[in-house]
């Protein structure tokens, strides 16, 4: 039989729910530098927190592949790598299709037209909306998508795969034309509508994949925009 938590524990679970929070999105936007060693003591002061729900958050962080842990060293932030971004978005492929390929037997036709809603609400036209809000509703697309497949373990990986090639998408999506991208969706979408297993698959596999050449010329750019500030002040 599982036990109550106290009051205290549950106040302690909810501040190193909100420390985690609060790292994992300075993690995700490279706020740490790569490569940078985290200052434990900075970084508890700066969340006005102790050093105990701070290490807690640092650790789950490392598990979730945010952060890198060097036993001696402590926890850096990670590499802008193209090889381990490539690595998740072929991740993200084989599990989108396999999701997918669930979701043409046990989606509900409420739940597909709803998503079919969605594109037309959000429409083609990028309008005024930043890279950040068109990744964002990029990925609400996709997860809603997965979502039909009723695989809660799925969902949870897709999730994770999303926040750590953020950065890169939030670069990439600059280069994306938004209604290629949405008549993609809409394709998805209708497959899965006419329960066509090969339709869906076919497409998605092409919307998502990534060539490592893009990728790095991304991180490039990516290595430009965290360190253009630092420059410019040095220089001011």
């Amino acid at each position: 039989m599982q036990l109550m938590k106290s009051n205290v524990e549950l106040a302690s679970d909810s501040i190193v729910d909100r420390v985690y929070e609060q790292l994992k999105a300075m993690a995700v936007s490279y706020e740490f530098k790569p490569g940078e060693r985290l200052n434990e003591g900075e970084l508890a002061k700066r969340l006005g927190v102790s050093r105990t729900p701070l290490r807690e958050a640092l650790n789950r962080l490392n598990t979730e592949g945010f952060l890198r842990f060097t036993p001696g060293k402590g926890f850096f932030c990670r590499e802008l790598d193209a090889h381990e971004i490539f690595d998740l978005y072929e991740l993200r492929k084989s599990i989108e299709v396999a999701s997918v390929r669930l979701a043409v037997k046990r989606a509900k036709d409420e739940d597909i037209d709803a998503l079919l809603k969605f594109l037309e609400a959000t429409g083609p036209d990028p309008g005024e909306r930043s890279s950040v809000e068109l990744v964002e509703l990029d990925e609400t697309f996709h997860e809603r998508l997965m979502a039909m497949s009723n695989n809660a373990e799925m969902l949870r990986v897709l999730r994770n795969v999303n926040a750590r090639i953020r950065f890169v998408r939030w670069i990439d999506m600059d280069r994306v034309n938004r209604s290629n991208t949405q008549a993609e969706h809409r394709a998805v979408v209708e497959g899965l509508k006419a329960r066509n297993e090969e339709a869906c698959v076919s497409v998605l596999e092409k919307h998502i994949d990534r060539r490592l050449d893009r990728i790095t010329s991304a991180i490039k750019e990516g290595y430009a925009q965290i360190y253009m500030p630092a420059a410019k002040s040095a220089a001011n």
